[in-house]
């Protein structure tokens, strides 16, 4: 049967979110699914809560998914919260991210984050793991079995690969990923603990450049499409293996070829370093950090980088490229054969509209929560 799904909050057991949302995240998810029971689309429509892999571990002395246990501080939260997604039929939802297993840790196996094989496979208990995709999906697998509930659906919320905000964030490191992933959810291989067909969600679309980059600066750059809509690579959705170009976005309309750069002329460049900082905190600049593709420009070129990004996220304004005299226009593309100096789109009237959609949209879904 064909289902749809209504996501309650968003990993919200997160250990940095200090414990804020345990009280109230199975509460919510019980008033949404018992809202759409009463209104008779119960069986079509499920509740369930996209959860970070962190809710589950295997110890430290028996790192295998088949010792994998719900972490013990939300052990009974987790317990009841299956208990009620069982209940009405719905899934587990989880995010996996085997790029996250590599990021700020060089004694992770590189090859172990994709599909296409590693030297040394981990074996557990006879069964043979050649990629934390699997290893970790099946820890979850464990931890459902450790209470009760080993038949429980799993829904892969989000998985993807980031291009940009990191030396392991790439197109290429991206293509290979989901060139693994999509050939093998095409062949409905499952992993070795729950063969089959798996329901899986890329993530995402589109990069977002507003985004918090708290966790690194990758966050800003998961979509298969660049943030004009266009796409970044080719590659076959179907996973048959025969990659083309999607069609990205069509008739997108862009400001006019004017960049902002800092000025040669400029005498004084003591105030150099905080107008960059300036920009940055509006603009996003996550492309400069280390081992992003314009991590190899000089100090003149991370600033013209920055006075750009910031014009352009204003709109092209004449006064946005100013900086204390810094900075200078001009109708010659600055970008170097590995770092794009974007053209903002053109804005559309549609966009003011949206903050007003947005707010009311917040209002209903508050107003759910507190039915």
């Amino acid at each position: 049967m064909f289902h749809r799904y209504v996501a309650v909050g968003n990993e919200p057991f997160l250990k940095s979110y200090n414990n804020s949302f345990l009280n109230i995240t199975l509460p919510a998810l019980q008033n949404i699914q018992n809202a759409i029971n009463e209104a008779g689309l119960g069986d079509t429509v499920k509740a369930t809560v996209p959860l970070n892999a962190d809710v589950y571990q295997s110890p430290e002395d028996n790192p295998l998914p088949s010792a994998g246990t719900f972490r013990p501080d939300i052990s009974g939260l987790m317990t009841e919260m299956v208990q009620f997604l069982n209940k009405n039929s719905a899934p587990f939802t989880v995010n996996i991210y085997p790029f996250l297993s590599l990021y700020g840790n060089d004694d992770f196996p590189f090859n172990y984050a994709f599909f296409d094989g590693v030297d040394a496979p981990i074996m557990d208990n006879g069964i043979q793991y050649t990629n934390v995709f699997d290893a970790n999906f099946d820890t979850l697998v464990s931890a459902l079995k450790s209470v009760g509930f080993g038949d429980t659906p799993i829904l892969v919320g989000e998985v993807g690969w980031p291009t940009e905000g990191d030396k392991n964030a790439n197109a290429g490191n991206a293509l290979r990923f989901y060139n693994g992933l999509l050939s093998r959810l095409a062949a409905n291989k499952g992993t070795p603990r729950r063969p089959g067909f798996i329901e899986v969600y890329l993530f995402g679309l589109i990069d977002e450049d507003a985004k918090s980059i708290a966790p690194g600066n990758f966050e800003r750059h998961w979509g298969i499409f660049r943030y004009d809509g266009q796409p970044k690579f080719p590659m076959d959705l179907t996973g048959q293996g025969q990659n083309k170009f999607l069609i990205g976005a069509q008739n997108v309309k862009y400001l006019s070829p004017t960049w902002c750069m800092v000025n040669p002329d400029a005498k004084d460049l003591s105030k150099l370093a905080d107008n960059l900082n300036f920009a940055c905190a509006y603009g996003d600049c996550t492309a400069l950090g280390y081992g992003s593709s314009c991590n190899n420009l000089d100090a003149i070129g991370n600033a013209s980088y920055a006075f750009n990004m910031y014009y352009q996220v204003q709109n092209q304004n004449r006064q946005a490229c100013n900086f204390q005299g810094l900075a200078k226009l001009t109708t010659d593309n600055i970008s170097t054969p590995t770092c794009n100096f974007t053209i903002q789109i053109a804005p559309s009237s549609a966009s003011s509209l949206m903050p007003s959609f947005a707010a009311l949209l917040f209002v209903a879904l508050f107003m759910i929560l507190l039915a």
